[in-house]
């Protein structure tokens, strides 16, 4: 705007000085224009002004088909994400599915059956009845059942890859949660365990209960690890929990590779996370090599690694469910490093960077009122701004 002002300012001086050699200027100023797009503008062809006259999609299907039409039409621009596949090379391959084959509904299929289920609805008198007397009420274990059978997997999915947890332990894969796991800690279920929630050493002092829906004759593999609190590799992880070959879902009958160890978050480190991950078995599976003296209480025997335990047996096993919780440091845990690990306990404390205050001003114009204060002599350091 203000190199246009200042163009037809000149622009008007030169007429008034009659001066008639201005047009070198304005050819100047136009080449310096952005140049002109190399084909067609996106949604160039729709009319803004007559927007009640264009086709309507009447359905999420129609639109989602029209989208993915217009997707794979070769435009002459590139997107966002295309520019940040370019930048990253080789990182912006797409991520491995190593989890259970699952067979999706036909679209036309969950059609019918909600119409059918509407058309009960609608026959049935005690419903229309209490709704409306406003009266009706769906309990929260069928809502759960049904989140669970068609958009959980999928919500988990994205509240794993935003917690980083494919990230850490399955570097360049990723799988959907489809088996349900039920985790509580303590005699009375005190602590339960569901995705993200906090729950203290303490709570998770003992080894928790867990449950999941399964086959009688099927096997499945349990595992307790923690990707945040190794104390000298940054990408190191400890296993807290092991079992192999359960049959069905019964966890206290399996084979016990690792026994039970109470988190240990380190003072001054945050909140930690702690994952437990289902593993599917096609056949019984030899643990020889993950196999831990009993009881271990040594920090070298329990480094640990998800991807390679996975790596050595993913011929038999398959990722089906996982479930995480995050503890942060309590008493408990000095407890645990001076009885069980017998060793000092690590402590990090957050050292604070010197007070840097600029050059005091001999006449502080327009300072706040306790401006001398910050060059006091042995004042007590402020920090921020007053």
């Amino acid at each position: 705007m203000a190199c246009r002002m200042v163009c037809e300012a000149m622009l008007r001086a030169g007429l008034d000085l009659g001066v008639i050699q201005t047009r070198g200027f304005g050819t100047a100023v136009a080449l310096c224009r952005r140049a002109a797009p190399r084909g067609p503008m996106p949604n160039e062809d729709i009319q803004f002004t007559e927007l009640e006259s264009l086709e309507k999609y009447r359905s999420y299907r129609r639109y989602m088909k029209t989208a993915e039409e217009a997707k794979k039409k070769k435009v002459w621009w590139r997107t966002y994400r295309q520019w940040l596949e370019q930048e990253r090379g080789d990182r912006a391959l797409e991520l491995v599915d190593i989890g259970l084959p699952h067979c999706h509904t036909p679209f036309s299929k969950q059609i019918k059956e909600r119409r059918a289920l509407m058309k009960e609805n609608q026959r049935n008198p005690e419903l229309e009845k209490d709704m409306r007397h406003q009266t009706f009420r769906i309990p929260l274990d069928r809502v759960k059942a049904e989140w669970e059978r068609t958009c959980g997997p999928h919500q988990l999915q994205t509240l794993a890859n935003h917690y980083g947890i494919y990230q850490d332990l399955f570097p360049g894969a990723h799988f959907t949660p489809r088996v349900m796991l039920r985790i509580a800690y303590g005699e009375e279920a005190s602590a339960q365990v569901h995705y993200g929630n906090h729950v203290t050493p303490a709570q998770a002092a003992t080894a928790p209960h867990v449950t999941f829906e399964a086959e009688e004759d099927s096997l499945w593999t349990l595992l307790l690890t923690s990707p945040d609190e190794h104390l000298l590799d940054s990408e190191g992880e400890y296993v807290h929990w092991l079992i192999g070959n359960i049959p069905g879902n019964a966890v206290q009958s399996g084979e016990e590779v690792c026994h039970y160890f109470p988190p240990f978050p380190a003072k001054g480190t945050g909140f930690h996370r702690l994952v437990f991950l289902l593993f599917k078995q096609d056949a019984p599976v030899n643990f020889e090599e993950d196999c831990r003296s009993s009881p271990c209480h040594s920090l070298k025997q329990r480094t640990f690694k998800t991807l390679e335990f996975y790596r050595r047996h993913q011929d038999v096993i398959t990722p089906a469910g996982f479930a995480f919780f995050q503890c942060q440091w309590d008493d408990s845990v000095t407890n645990t490093f001076h009885a069980l690990l017998n060793m000092k306990e690590p402590v990090f404390e957050f050292e604070r960077p010197p007070v840097y205050h600029p050059p005091q001003k001999k006449y502080p114009h327009g300072q706040p009122l306790r401006y001398l204060d910050r060059y006091r002599d042995g004042h007590k350091p402020t920090y921020g701004i007053y």
